[in-house]
Parts: C-alpha cells; structure tokens; sequence
C-alpha cells in the first residue's frame, strides 16, 4: 500500500467510498451522496483544500483524508474502506497528513466526530485529539439526535 497526494483523477473512487460511507450510516455526519466534482473541488483541488491524501493498493483506493479550511481553521476529514479498518490505514494517512500540514505551518487541526461514532472518537483520541467542545443536541436532517465532539491537535 502506498499514500499519495490525491489527484483529480481520484475523484470517482474517492466519491464512491465516501458514499458507501454515508449510505452505511453511522460513522460521518455526510448524509448525502457526493458526486466525484464535488469531492474533487471540495477534498482535492478546491480553494480551501490545505492537503488531500490518499491510501492505495494495487489502483483501488482504500482510504483517504483530507484538510481543509472550514470557519478560519483547519479541519480534517478522514474515511476508510468499512472492509479495511482497523488495520493502520488511518494511522498511515496521518503521518502523511501531519507532515503536510506542519510543512505549510499549521499550527492546529481540528476534528468534528459525531458522538455515536466510537471507533471515530477512538481513531483521533489514538492520534492525539482532544476534546474542545461538545454539541450533544447535534441532529441529522432527520431528526436524530447524534451529538457531535470537536476535537484540537497542536502539531508544533
């Protein structure tokens, strides 16, 4: 497996994981499918991108992760194959994303978990997170009352 920087032509894989993601449920406050422009202008290429990576293993995506400029901050986003968690995926994509990141001068990453979503909340606890603030009443489009957690890593 090797992680790269993600490109355009990532797009309709990296789509197609995140809306097997989302129609999963459960683990992404994404309710909606996402087509591969959007991912490609919002995760990739687009004006608020800081870094996009990607884990890949023999031309099929199995992961990436993405920061981004959202309210003046740096905020990641991180989705794994629901096939392949849980074997150092995540892990591997961040050391790639720390680097990026510290090499452009953030100084600070913040995460947002849903608070339904234990192996999220486990995966940046593992990487050093900490908790900055909580919205309990954080619901869905539908009414469903999920909570969320905002999360802080200091790189420097």
């Amino acid at each position: 497996m090797i992680i790269r920087p993600a490109t355009p032509q990532d797009a309709p894989q990296m789509a197609a994981l995140l809306n097997t993601i989302i129609a999963i449920g459960g683990t992404t406050a994404h309710e909606s499918p996402k087509s591969p422009a959007t991912v490609c202008h919002d995760y990739i290429d687009g004006p608020d991108t800081i870094t996009c990576v990607v884990a890949e293993e023999a031309g099929q995506i199995l992961g990436w992760q993405s920061v981004g400029w959202h309210t003046g901050d740096a905020h990641i986003g991180s989705f794994v194959d629901p096939h392949t968690q849980a074997k150092g995926i995540g892990a591997q994509l961040f050391a790639q994303t720390r680097a990026l990141c510290a090499a452009r001068g953030i100084a600070d990453v913040f995460a947002t978990i849903r608070a339904d979503n234990a192996p999220g909340l486990a995966y940046y606890a593992r990487l050093g997170f900490a908790d900055i603030e909580a919205e309990p009443d954080y619901a869905l489009s539908t009414g469903q009352v999920v909570g969320r957690i905002h999360r802080k890593l200091t790189l420097r």
